[in-house]
């Protein structure tokens, strides 16, 4: 590791801005690329937002364009107050040291950056950036031999937060009988997003309270088989799909605890199979739309590969497993134990976990987990258990992101490559053209996948002769 009283003379230009000796020039030019990018970020994003949420005429007038010039701004400030942190730090200490280039520029920036941001999305924000500053720690501590992995570790990971999520999702329902969207908002269990997602993906009949009760829902269903008596339905395909599936409900068993009244056990799995492997689909399709449309002339034949696709049926078969798995253990423990409790959840949740395999994502695991830390945090602090930490979000950002940076400089084999692609994208490619040869002595192989690059660089505003005969363009 590092030593941190270690340091290179090398000053700003011939370690960071290698593009342009001057500081002042590189901050400009660092500022008008990360804008450009920033609005091309978010622009796109906040106007789909906006229509899918359904927004009135007033908010497009008056509220659309601040908000995306305000995300711009936090985001272009990021960058940029990196880049004057970088050279500020090397005026003052003189030097540079292991920390400075990374982390030491980026704490200040992204803090600054992080308090221009909307408050209500600062939580995200830093729920994103622990989570990928975790991950990069962990990065670390494989490189340098302190942690050694665990095969199917992210599938382990995502079993345990499986379990405690589905607790709690239970947990949500324990006091809300009449109105669960809104109890579950302010009691103990999940909350608002969370909450609304793990519903759609399981289904109310997992909740012990939901509000259907037994003769309702029989009733429901007898209205239902007598129109379809009173309606003749043509025998094609679709009717005799229909009518097997509608055999298989009819007929089976179902425990008088469970609340999947149209439906028996069997068939209450094979649906909720079925359903979110279609969902898992589908959205797979659909974000693989835009390559395959950008290929339509070029290359017809692509298309093809929007709907067989391989990673399509990997994350149907994920989340269409969780449910059915989740489901068909739940059942089972009721009919086993022939009660409704709250610690099925536990079991059934670790168990759909393991649906993981068929999708395996460090990503997913790390965030869901971040997430449920954050979950757990504020239960503790209702319970008045947990101290309450006014900005705590701030600073976990600004550490977060200076973690990352650190490595962005000093190790970037350690970070998540989408990150680093993101990080190109902001800067125009300039956080690829830093001088990590001269990094290398700090013993993290800053060089390692920049061996073939060495800066042009002005000798008359260098401190250090360069290794190679200097070009200029």
């Amino acid at each position: 590791m590092a030593a941190l009283s270690k340091s290179i003379p090398h000053n700003c230009y011939e370690i960071g801005h290698t593009w342009h000796p001057s500081c002042r020039v590189s901050f400009l030019q660092i500022t008008g690329g990360a804008l450009e990018e920033s609005l091309k970020i978010y622009a796109p994003l906040y106007l789909i937002a906006a229509i899918l949420r359904k927004r009135k005429l007033d908010y497009y007038l008056h509220k659309l364009l601040p908000e995306i010039l305000q995300s711009a701004s936090f985001l272009t400030a990021n960058g940029a107050l990196y880049m004057a942190f970088f050279c500020i730090l090397r005026k003052i200490l003189g030097k540079f040291y292991s920390w400075t280039p990374g982390f030491g520029a980026a704490l200040p920036a992204s803090y600054v950056a992080i308090l221009i941001e909307r408050k209500s999305r600062r939580g995200l924000l830093t729920i994103y950036m622990a989570n990928l500053a975790t991950e990069t720690l962990f990065r670390m501590g494989v490189a340098r031999g302190a942690i050694t992995t665990l095969r199917n570790g992210e599938v382990l990971l995502f079993c345990i937060t499986a379990a405690m999520y589905m607790f709690f999702f239970r947990d949500s329902q324990t006091f809300g009988r009449e109105n669960i969207e809104e109890e579950s908002r302010c009691k103990d269990g999940l909350k608002g997003f969370t909450f609304s997602a793990l519903r759609f993906i399981v289904g109310k009949e997992e909740i012990p309270t939901h509000s259907f009760s037994p003769e309702a829902a029989y009733a429901k269903v007898e209205q239902k088989r007598e129109q379809h008596k009173e309606k003749p339905r043509r025998m094609n395909m679709i009717g005799l799909v229909r009518k097997f599936v509608d055999s298989i409900c009819k007929h089976g068993p179902r425990h008088r605890c469970c609340k999947h009244y149209e439906d028996n056990c069997i068939s209450y799995c094979i649906k909720g199979f079925i359903r979110m492997f279609s969902v898992g689909y589908l959205i797979q399709c659909c974000l693989r739309i835009p390559s395959a449309f950008r290929h339509l002339f070029t290359q017809p034949s692509r298309l093809l590969s929007l709907f067989y696709n391989k990673e399509n049926f990997q994350l149907g078969a994920f989340l269409g497993s969780f449910v059915s798995i989740y489901k068909g253990t739940s059942c089972f423990l009721r009919w086993i134990r022939n009660l409704d409790d709250e610690l099925h959840a536990i079991i059934a949740g670790f168990l759909a976990g393991i649906s993981m395999m068929f999708y395996k994502s460090t990503t997913i695991s790390m965030y869901l987990a971040s997430k449920l830390v954050e979950t757990m945090y504020f239960k503790g602090i209702e319970a008045g258990k947990v101290p309450y930490f006014p900005h705590a979000d701030t600073i976990i950002y600004s550490i977060s992101t200076a973690i990352c940076f650190q490595a962005a400089v000093m190790e970037v084999q350690t970070l998540r490559p989408s990150y680093w692609k993101f990080l190109l994208r902001l800067t125009k490619g300039k956080f690829a053209v830093m001088n990590r040869k001269v990094l290398d002595v700090f013993g993290t192989g800053a060089s390692k996948h920049f061996q073939d690059f060495i800066p042009r660089l002005d000798p008359r505003y260098t401190t250090v002769t360069p290794e190679l005969p200097t070009e200029f363009s």
